[in-house]
């Protein structure tokens, strides 16, 4: 197996590299790249490699800016620092990735799924390309930074960093500010949830999406749920269900 390691940090491409040479005794590592221009470079002027681990915050930029610059049929699996929008996005569209710092059973469970999958034909080089572009695209769109609102006949606008939560009620999506005011907003939460920043913004169940500002207090609460305490809020049913409460927490910590 031929690899290539683009990793901008060196104790990291080390680590890399051990690891796994280790696992796979007979590997060859053509290289190691610590930009996006000499990895475009690399992959203009020499054969495809068998696999590529590509982390995503190089030197000079985002990794994903090569697949613009030049063709890249290899399997690429990414490594990156915990970061839940990319992960959501390496999901959503089937990318292999690994948390750093990099594990040696991660490691190897994602060099077997390689393996397993033996995705080699043009097909499937095409398909990790689409899924790639689709991952780009939902990590370098750019967020929502102000609504414009209805105030009687006038329109204003309110910035997004002014908004503590964001709530439906009887099918109708408000915001609530911390100028303890209430705002009727033209989309779903559901459209919100893409619009915002995830590190500033968190789905905790079907009607609330709040910031790390929106609450006084957290409560634990039955079923391994968890309870909030909303600032200007008499809802006694802010709860963050079961299955969001590790992500949410994950969240609080980032």
């Amino acid at each position: 197996m031929k690899v290539l390691i683009i990793e901008d940090e060196e104790q990291a491409a080390r680590r890399i590299e051990s690891l796994i040479k280790e696992l796979v005794p007979d590997v060859i590592v053509l290289d190691k790249i610590d930009s996006v221009k000499r990895a475009v470079e690399w992959f203009t002027n020499n054969v495809v490699p068998d696999l590529v681990l590509m982390d995503i915050q190089l030197a000079d930029g985002i990794s994903f800016q090569i697949f613009d610059q030049c063709k890249v049929t290899s399997p690429v699996i990414f490594t990156t620092a915990y970061d839940e929008y990319a992960l959501k996005a390496f999901k959503v569209n089937s990318i292999d990735y690994i948390l750093k710092p990099i594990d040696k059973v991660e490691l190897k469970a994602a060099l077997h799924k390689l393996s397993v999958s033996g995705n080699t034909s043009a097909s499937d080089a095409q398909s990790r390309l689409t899924n790639i572009e689709q991952a780009m695209q939902m990590l370098t769109r750019r967020n929502k930074t102000r609504f414009v609102i209805k105030v009687g006949e006038h329109l204003r606008t309110i910035e997004v960093e002014n908004i503590l939560y964001f709530f439906s009620q009887d099918k109708t999506t408000f915001c609530h500010t911390n100028e303890k005011r209430d705002h009727i907003l033209d989309y779903t939460l559901d459209q919100l949830e893409e619009m915002l920043d995830s590190r500033s913004f968190f789905r905790i169940n079907r009607k609330y999406i709040i910031s790390p500002k929106a609450f006084q207090d957290i409560i634990s609460y039955t079923n391994s749920r968890l309870r909030l305490v909303l600032k200007d809020s008499d809802d006694q049913d802010v709860i963050v269900a079961r299955e969001r409460v590790q992500e949410f927490k994950d969240w609080l910590d980032q």
